[in-house]
């Protein structure tokens, strides 16, 4: 009868989770004492395999129901409620304290660790006992950085979380699979749902992306078969690629994968959100490397076609900076086009009217230098603390990647336009100067460019 009654709960959270049946409760006096009841026989772990698996599964269905209310006080309850008591800290130190150099010393610091650690763990744990247990507490934890901003005590809980996340995700856990059209119908739907950098626009569009001359790559959790974690789509090219619309064109022929020197990663996309903070991208991207120089030893250079996300955004908060990248030769350009005023609007004034400006050829080669500068004096010095702001510039530099060389009208879509006037990057990862950039990066912000770029950022 119990295995019955913890069969029918984990389905019911099955359910739940894959998004059936959810009912949006919010919570009343009742429901916010029954999980206080719930989360305090969890904490206490008492019964078997089955009365945890029960427990578990009954208390992942209620947190579930809730709606964001609810699960904000759920979590609160956690975070407030079940930490480690101040009491049994204090009196486990002064003990260690007082141990230090003794023969007590190391029973002592066992147990000073036992004093710290809290009942959220031990909640928080039971969940791995239900099937799609993991993935719960995945999203969980995407709820709790969605809260994070307004309620601040919720901290404490989401470090625990993420210390738990970052063991259960390490790298040595995780299975690379690569994605192919004859992949499962489930996990082709995710990764057009997924698709962060190019949005695929239809399975004809997916199906080019997985062709002879592509190459798409994932890492999966065991506990989460079903669910890319991160993903790369890789074309197989001759030379640094420069325009990703011609990456992306459904009608182009294949190429000759056997003829490809390069390998370009196009896209990468992260799929859960819960999972932030916990890096494995790295390690993709090279186990996808020692996997191409397997299948295509003509390969020797493998480099990225990138986005520059924050540059626009950048570049309307620090006027003066674009200003200083424009010549006196660049602006006799521009007023030559009948784009005159003061140098703080003419900008303004060649990009007004959306993106028509794209197609007025004499106005995007005017453009052309002064913001191929201003991307590279964003992409080398923008932060504050002298390294770069931008997202994606920060985890390839961090990786060991140099930037290679930067590509005008790369991206003409209207998300490229927006976020960084269609200009892309390539970033380089060259095998024999990774590991040395990684060092430099890390410790000194030092960023590995070519000679034309940094050419760029200087003048």
């Amino acid at each position: 009868m119990a295995s019955g009654l913890v069969s029918r709960s984990l389905s019911k959270v099955r359910a739940i989770v894959a998004g059936t049946g959810a009912q949006n409760v919010e919570p009343t006096d009742k429901v916010l004492a029954r999980i206080r009841r719930q989360l305090r026989e969890c904490a206490e772990g008492l019964g078997g395999e089955v009365s945890t698996r029960l427990r578990a599964g009954r208390l992942a269905n209620t947190y579930l129901g809730l709606d964001d209310a609810g699960r904000i006080a759920f979590l609160r309850m956690i975070a407030l409620e079940f930490g480690p008591d101040p009491k049994k800290i204090a009196k486990a130190h002064e003990a260690y304290q007082a141990a230090v150099g003794t023969d007590r010393q190391w029973d002592a610091e066992a147990q000073l660790r036992t004093a710290m650690r809290s009942s959220r763990i031990r909640i928080l744990t039971q969940f791995n006992a239900i099937p799609q247990g993991v993935k719960f507490l995945v999203d969980l934890r995407a709820d709790l950085l969605r809260f994070l901003e307004r309620h601040q005590e919720l901290k404490s809980l989401d470090r625990e979380l993420e210390a738990r996340l970052t063991a259960w995700f390490d790298v040595g856990f995780l299975e690379l699979a690569r994605v192919t059209w004859n992949s499962p119908a489930a996990l082709l739907e995710k990764i057009v749902q997924y698709e962060a950098v190019h949005e695929i626009q239809s399975w004809r569009d997916l199906k080019n992306r997985l062709g002879s001359d592509r190459r798409c790559y994932a890492f999966f959790h065991p506990r989460m078969p079903d669910e890319p974690l991160i993903f790369v789509e890789v074309a197989l090219t001759e030379g640094l690629a420069d325009n990703v619309q011609k990456l992306l064109d459904a009608d182009a022929p294949a190429f000759d994968a056997s003829r490809a020197t390069t390998a370009t990663f196009y896209s990468i996309s992260a799929t859960q959100d819960g999972l932030r903070g916990v890096s494995f991208g790295n390690f993709l991207l090279k186990r996808v490397v020692d996997d191409l120089k397997r299948d295509f030893p003509k390969i020797d250079t493998f480099a990225t076609l990138s986005p520059i996300p924050g540059l626009c955004r950048w570049a309307s908060k620090n006027a003066a900076e674009v200003a200083a990248a424009f010549t006196e030769a660049d602006w006799k350009r521009l007023a030559a086009l009948d784009i005159d005023g003061p140098e703080s609007e003419r900008l303004r004034h060649a990009l007004a009217g959306g993106h028509q400006w794209v197609g007025d050829r004499a106005l995007a080669r005017a453009l052309r230098d002064p913001l191929l500068r201003v991307a590279a004096a964003y992409l080398i010095g923008g932060g504050r603390d002298g390294r770069p702001i931008d997202p994606v510039a920060r985890f390839h530099l961090g990786n060991g990647a140099r930037i290679e060389r930067l590509n005008w009208l790369a991206d003409v879509s209207d998300k490229g336009l927006d976020q960084s006037w269609s200009v892309m990057v390539n970033y380089l990862y060259d095998p024999t100067r990774i590991e040395d950039n990684v060092e430099s990066f890390a410790g000194s912000g030092e960023i590995d460019a070519a000679a034309a770029v940094k050419r760029l950022a200087r003048r």
